[in-house]
């Protein structure tokens, strides 16, 4: 069932090769892909949310810094897939938990994500999730990425 809700946030093609690796950093799924598909998080799963993501070698360096609040800069673009959905995130603190009247929280439909290697690449895009495409999320902070919608 982990590996399942992992592999909901990938392409079908991208599935059969992508490893599966839990949040711990244990292996549940060797593959041969480019891609690294992990399950929805264990404090989301717990409160019924599903917000499994599929990440190239580029999200998983975000996702380690992320985790570590340690600063991220990449030299290369990097995408992420979350075809199943986010449960929710503010759309400007990287680390808010839950909802709260000033923190933009957003409950996100099938999306991809994009790394771009110049902050000011971002600079053009809205940050506004309701403006009916692309966003930045978390701008302004080294974890800012484009949100790309690709269905309701």
């Amino acid at each position: 069932a982990v590996i399942a809700d992992a592999l909901a946030a990938a392409l079908p093609s991208m599935a059969d090769e992508a490893a599966v690796m839990d949040w711990e950093g244990n292996t549940l799924q060797a593959g041969t892909g480019r891609y690294t598909c992990m399950p929805t998080p264990p404090h989301q799963k717990a409160a019924g949310i599903s917000s499994p993501m599929c990440m190239d070698e580029t999200w998983m360096r975000w996702a380690h810094a992320w985790e570590k609040r340690e600063p991220f800069t990449t030299s290369t673009i990097g995408i992420s897939y979350m075809l199943a959905g986010d449960g929710g995130a503010s759309n400007i603190d990287p680390y808010a938990s839950a909802a709260t009247p000033d923190n933009e929280w957003v409950v996100e439909g099938p999306h991809l994500m994009l790394l771009v290697p110049d902050p000011a690449m971002l600079e053009s895009l809205p940050t506004d999730p309701a403006n009916g495409g692309p966003y930045v999320m978390w701008k302004g902070t080294s974890y800012a990425h484009v949100m790309v919608p690709v269905a309701d």
